[in-house]
């Protein structure tokens, strides 16, 4: 797969198989502390750092969680085409760089990100490998607890959360998998299986057309070879 998007291949620098993983759910679904268990887990997987416009909370690190911009700083970005994916979310911009998903790929592992229904759209039509799963809470009353735990939030910005968790449940049909979050380590468990199946999955149809590439032309080359002796007798 080429660093820079839109190419369909799979295969690494070294020949590995790698390709983008998008984690989606309602907020508070869990997406993000699934994506850095996993990045503390496995070797292979890196993290894209998304651009934001929403101030920092707590204990969030520039660079690290996100990289914070100014509102202008983002637009002047998405002018200049360094966005593969952005959308407006709450009120805030939000998006992946292209360097963000090159500097995870060139190094030869997948690229895990955390992103909306509206991201994971656009970074499908640039990256047809990628695999996409969706996380979905046990149960209504968790969703709406986890949805409702910010007190600080006014009775609009609730409801533009409710929206916004509405849309993108509507969304679901539209991913591969599907995992319930009813345990953080289960869950965990289940995105890195789905991992791993891809993995096995594309090493061995990567595998078989490179070796049906190689008896095609081994065949091409003695058909020729048996015609050219032909034409000379």
């Amino acid at each position: 797969m080429t660093a820079e998007g839109g190419d369909s291949e799979e295969s690494g620098a070294w020949g590995q198989v790698i390709f983008p993983i998008i984690l989606s759910s309602p907020s508070g679904g869990g997406k993000t502390t699934i994506a850095h268990r996993l990045l503390a887990q496995r070797p292979d997987v890196g993290y894209s750092v998304s651009c934001t416009t929403r101030a920092p909370r707590a204990g969030e690190q520039d660079g690290v969680d996100y990289h914070f911009l100014t509102r202008d700083e983002f637009l002047e970005r998405r002018r200049m085409g360094e966005f593969i994916e952005s959308a407006e979310v709450h009120g805030n911009l939000y998006g992946t760089l292209r360097r963000e998903i090159s500097r995870v790929l060139s190094g030869g592992r997948h690229v895990i990100m955390d992103i909306d229904v509206q991201g994971a759209r656009q970074i499908r039509e640039s990256f047809p490998a990628a695999v996409s799963v969706f996380l979905l809470p046990p149960s209504a009353d968790v969703l709406l607890e986890r949805l409702k735990r910010r007190h600080t939030e006014s009775p609009a910005q609730l409801l533009d959360r409710l929206h916004s968790a509405l849309h993108e449940l509507r969304a679901v049909n539209e991913y591969e998998y599907v995992v319930v979050n009813d345990d953080l380590d289960q869950a965990v468990a289940r995105v890195g299986a789905i991992l791993d199946a891809e993995v096995v999955s594309r090493e061995r149809i990567y595998g078989l057309q490179r070796k049906v590439e190689q008896l095609i032309w081994r065949l091409e080359s003695e058909i020729q070879q048996q015609t050219e002796t032909l034409d000379r007798s």
